[in-house]
Protein backbone atom coordinates (compact mmCIF):
# COMPACT_ATOMS: atom_id res chain seq x y z
CA UNK A 1 0.00 0.00 0.00
CA UNK A 2 1.55 3.14 -1.71
CA UNK A 3 2.45 5.93 2.08
CA UNK A 4 0.84 9.91 1.23
CA UNK A 5 4.03 11.76 0.11
CA UNK A 6 5.50 13.97 3.30
CA UNK A 7 5.79 16.93 0.73
CA UNK A 8 2.00 16.38 -0.49
CA UNK A 9 1.09 16.45 3.33
CA UNK A 10 2.61 19.73 3.63
CA UNK A 11 1.30 21.65 0.72
CA UNK A 12 -1.91 20.43 2.01
CA UNK A 13 -1.51 22.13 5.61
CA UNK A 14 -0.17 25.71 4.02
CA UNK A 15 -2.97 25.35 1.48
CA UNK A 16 -5.50 25.26 4.68
CA UNK A 17 -3.54 27.74 6.87
CA UNK A 18 -3.54 30.41 3.60
CA UNK A 19 -6.51 29.88 3.02
CA UNK A 20 -7.81 30.59 6.52
CA UNK A 21 -5.88 33.80 6.88
CA UNK A 22 -7.64 35.15 3.49
CA UNK A 23 -11.27 33.93 5.26
CA UNK A 24 -10.19 35.32 8.14
CA UNK A 25 -8.84 38.87 6.50
CA UNK A 26 -11.93 38.84 4.69
CA UNK A 27 -14.33 38.97 7.92
CA UNK A 28 -12.12 41.23 9.65
CA UNK A 29 -12.55 43.68 6.23
CA UNK A 30 -16.83 43.17 6.59
CA UNK A 31 -16.69 44.17 9.85
CA UNK A 32 -14.73 47.13 9.93
CA UNK A 33 -16.88 47.96 6.73
CA UNK A 34 -19.92 47.27 8.90
CA UNK A 35 -18.75 49.07 11.69
CA UNK A 36 -17.91 52.09 9.71
CA UNK A 37 -21.57 52.01 8.00
CA UNK A 38 -23.49 52.08 11.23
CA UNK A 39 -21.31 54.84 12.51
CA UNK A 40 -22.17 57.06 9.91
CA UNK A 41 -25.70 56.35 10.41
CA UNK A 42 -25.58 57.12 13.87
CA UNK A 43 -24.07 60.06 12.94
CA UNK A 44 -26.40 61.14 9.90
CA UNK A 45 -29.05 60.16 12.55
CA UNK A 46 -27.48 62.98 15.03
CA UNK A 47 -27.26 65.41 12.59
CA UNK A 48 -30.96 65.21 11.68
CA UNK A 49 -32.07 65.31 15.73
CA UNK A 50 -28.87 68.07 15.71
CA UNK A 51 -31.36 70.04 12.92
CA UNK A 52 -34.41 69.28 15.15
CA UNK A 53 -33.53 70.90 18.00
CA UNK A 54 -32.28 73.81 16.82
CA UNK A 55 -34.93 74.54 14.89
CA UNK A 56 -36.80 74.02 18.26
CA UNK A 57 -34.89 76.72 20.14
CA UNK A 58 -35.08 79.50 17.28
CA UNK A 59 -38.99 79.03 17.48
CA UNK A 60 -38.82 79.17 21.10
CA UNK A 61 -36.52 82.37 21.14
CA UNK A 62 -38.89 83.75 18.45
CA UNK A 63 -42.32 83.44 19.65
CA UNK A 64 -41.61 82.96 23.59
CA UNK A 65 -44.08 79.98 23.49
CA UNK A 66 -43.13 76.17 23.89
CA UNK A 67 -42.04 74.42 21.08
CA UNK A 68 -42.23 70.20 20.45
CA UNK A 69 -41.70 67.33 18.13
CA UNK A 70 -41.86 64.02 17.69
CA UNK A 71 -39.12 62.24 15.71
CA UNK A 72 -39.05 58.87 14.15
CA UNK A 73 -36.28 56.47 14.82
CA UNK A 74 -35.36 53.76 13.53
CA UNK A 75 -35.28 50.51 16.37
CA UNK A 76 -31.79 49.55 15.91
CA UNK A 77 -28.70 50.74 13.49
CA UNK A 78 -27.49 47.44 11.74
CA UNK A 79 -28.22 45.02 14.56
CA UNK A 80 -26.99 47.36 17.44
CA UNK A 81 -29.20 49.00 19.98
CA UNK A 82 -27.98 53.14 19.79
CA UNK A 83 -28.61 56.39 22.29
CA UNK A 84 -28.82 59.78 21.99
CA UNK A 85 -27.99 62.51 24.74
CA UNK A 86 -28.74 66.14 24.66
CA UNK A 87 -25.73 68.07 27.04
CA UNK A 88 -24.67 71.32 27.76
CA UNK A 89 -21.82 73.00 29.92
CA UNK A 90 -21.60 76.70 30.84
CA UNK A 91 -20.17 77.42 26.80
CA UNK A 92 -21.50 74.95 24.62
CA UNK A 93 -24.94 72.60 24.03
CA UNK A 94 -24.40 69.47 21.99
CA UNK A 95 -25.89 66.04 21.16
CA UNK A 96 -23.43 62.71 22.31
CA UNK A 97 -24.68 59.32 21.16
CA UNK A 98 -22.86 55.65 20.52
CA UNK A 99 -23.68 52.04 20.74
CA UNK A 100 -25.56 50.43 23.44
CA UNK A 101 -28.24 50.46 25.73
CA UNK A 102 -26.42 52.87 28.33
CA UNK A 103 -25.20 56.22 27.84
CA UNK A 104 -21.48 56.72 27.92
CA UNK A 105 -20.37 60.16 28.42
CA UNK A 106 -16.84 61.00 26.09
CA UNK A 107 -18.05 58.89 23.33
CA UNK A 108 -16.25 60.61 20.96
CA UNK A 109 -19.51 61.21 18.94
CA UNK A 110 -20.62 64.50 19.62
CA UNK A 111 -22.37 67.59 17.46
CA UNK A 112 -22.14 71.47 18.77
CA UNK A 113 -25.43 72.79 18.79
CA UNK A 114 -24.96 76.54 17.84
CA UNK A 115 -27.75 77.85 20.23
CA UNK A 116 -27.41 78.33 23.91
CA UNK A 117 -29.72 76.39 25.57
CA UNK A 118 -30.12 74.23 29.13
CA UNK A 119 -30.56 70.82 27.52
CA UNK A 120 -31.15 67.94 29.01
CA UNK A 121 -32.44 63.93 28.57
CA UNK A 122 -31.85 60.98 26.48
CA UNK A 123 -32.99 58.49 23.73
CA UNK A 124 -32.36 54.84 23.69
CA UNK A 125 -33.16 53.48 20.43
CA UNK A 126 -35.74 50.33 19.86
CA UNK A 127 -38.26 52.47 22.79
CA UNK A 128 -40.70 54.31 20.30
CA UNK A 129 -40.27 58.12 18.97
CA UNK A 130 -37.88 60.81 19.85
CA UNK A 131 -39.59 63.53 21.88
CA UNK A 132 -37.94 67.03 21.35
CA UNK A 133 -39.53 70.26 23.54
CA UNK A 134 -37.81 73.40 24.36
CA UNK A 135 -39.32 76.08 26.52
CA UNK A 136 -38.05 79.22 27.00
CA UNK A 137 -38.36 80.20 30.42
CA UNK A 138 -35.70 81.95 33.42
CA UNK A 139 -34.49 83.46 30.25
CA UNK A 140 -32.79 80.51 28.44
CA UNK A 141 -34.58 77.92 25.83
CA UNK A 142 -34.98 74.90 28.28
CA UNK A 143 -34.52 71.85 25.42
CA UNK A 144 -35.06 68.20 26.51
CA UNK A 145 -34.74 64.88 24.86
CA UNK A 146 -36.91 61.72 25.64
CA UNK A 147 -38.49 58.53 24.46
CA UNK A 148 -42.20 59.52 23.51
CA UNK A 149 -43.68 56.53 25.46
CA UNK A 150 -41.70 57.92 28.89
CA UNK A 151 -42.89 61.65 27.94
CA UNK A 152 -44.62 63.74 30.66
Amino acid sequence: MPSVSPSYLYTFIAMLAVGSLLVFSFMAYVNATRFSSETKQLKNLMDYVAARSTELVTLALTTNETAQSCLQMPVTIGSRQYWLQLQNDSENVWIEGGFGDTALEGTGLRIYLPKEANATGYYVGGYGAAYLSCVFSFGVPQLRLENLNEGS
